[in-house]
C-alpha cells in the first residue's frame, strides 16, 4: 500500500469516528443517558439503529458520545504529552552532553521503566477515577515519549552547515531551537502525534474498562465495553460496536500514521 492510499484509508476511517463525535455535540438519536427500560435489549433496527442496552439506553447515542469522550483523552493527552516533551528534547539536544541533557535522558529512562498502563493505573488509583485524571495519567507518559523523538531528531540537525551558520551569526541556542530545530522536525513530530493518539484511545479504554476512566453516567467506548461483559452470550452487540468503533480508529490512526510518515520523510519519497 503506497502511502498516499494508507493516508487517505486512515483519513477516512479516523475522520468517520471524529465526526461523529463531533456531531454528538449537536445531536444523537436520542438522549444518551435516557433509559427505556420496557425497550431494554432491543435488536437493531429503524428505531434504535445499533439496538439498546440493559437499561434501555440507545447504544448508537451512547457510541457518539463515547467516542467524544475516549477521543478528547486521547487528544489531550498528546497535546500534555508534546507540551512538555518538545522543549524537553530541544534542551537537551542543545546542551548535549551536560548534565541538563543527562538529567532528561535519565527521566525519561525512568518513565520508560514502568508500563504505560502501569503508571496510568497508578495516577488514577492515586488521584481517584474520572476522565480528566486518565488524560492526565496518559499525558505524562508521552512527554518522555515526545522528549525522545524530539531529541533524536536535533541531534541530527546540529552537525549541519546551515545551523553552524546560525551560531557564527549570532544566534543563540534557544533561538536556533525555535526558528531552525523545531520547524524540521515538526515531521517527525507530527507521525508519532497520530501514533501516540491511537495508543490514548487505548489506554483510555483500557483504564475506563477496569473502572479507572470516565464515571458514570458519561459514556466511553471502555466502559461500554466493561459493563457488556457479563451480556455477550445474548446481546453481543453491545460489546462488538464499541469494540469495532476502538479497532476502526485505532487501525485509521496507524494508516495515517504511515502514510505521513511516507510522505514526510525524503527517505521514503526517493525510494518510491
Amino acid at each position: 500500500m503506497t502511502g498516499r492510499a494508507s493516508l487517505l484509508i486512515g483519513a477516512c476511517l479516523a475522520g468517520f469516528f471524529l465526526g461523529l463525535a463531533l456531531v454528538s455535540f449537536v445531536w444523537t438519536p436520542y438522549p444518551y443517558a435516557a433509559m427505556d427500560i420496557a425497550a431494554k435489549f432491543a435488536a437493531p433496527g429503524p428505531v434504535h439503529w445499533l439496538g439498546t442496552d440493559q437499561f434501555g439506553r440507545d447504544v448508537a447515542a451512547q457510541l457518539m458520545v463515547g467516542g467524544r469522550t475516549s477521543i478528547a483523552v486521547a487528544v489531550l493527552a498528546v497535546a500534555i504529552g508534546m507540551a512538555g516533551g518538545v522543549p524537553l528534547g530541544l534542551w537537551a539536544a542543545a546542551t548535549r552532553g551536560s548534565l541538563a541533557d543527562e538529567i532528561v535522558q535519565r527521566g525519561t529512562d525512568l518513565v520508560f521503566a514502568f508500563p504505560a498502563i502501569v503508571t496510568a493505573i497508578l495516577i488514577t488509583s492515586v488521584f481517584g477515577p474520572s476522565a480528566f485524571n486518565a488524560m492526565l495519567a496518559i499525558g505524562v507518559f508521552n512527554v518522555p515519549v515526545f522528549a525522545r523523538v524530539t531529541r533524536a531528531g536535533a541531534l541530527s540537525l546540529w552537525t549541519l552547515d546551515y545551523i553552524r551558520a546560525a551560531q557564527v551569526a549570532g544566534k543563540r541556542r534557544p533561538r536556533i531551537s525555535i526558528e531552525h530545530i523545531l520547524p524540521n522536525v515538526a515531521n517527525l513530530l507530527i507521525v508519532q502525534g497520530t501514533i501516540q493518539f491511537s495508543l490514548g484511545i487505548l489506554a483510555e479504554a483500557g483504564l475506563s474498562y477496569v473502572g479507572l476512566g470516565a464515571r458514570p453516567p458519561t459514556p466511553s467506548w471502555g466502559r461500554m465495553l466493561a459493563d457488556s461483559q457479563t451480556m455477550m452470550a445474548f446481546a453481543p452487540g453491545l460489546a462488538v460496536f464499541p469494540g469495532l468503533a476502538i479497532i476502526l480508529t485505532v487501525l485509521g490512526l496507524n494508516l495515517m500514521g504511515d502514510g505521513l510518515r511516507d510522505l514526510l520523510d525524503p527517505r521514503l519519497r526517493r525510494r518510491a
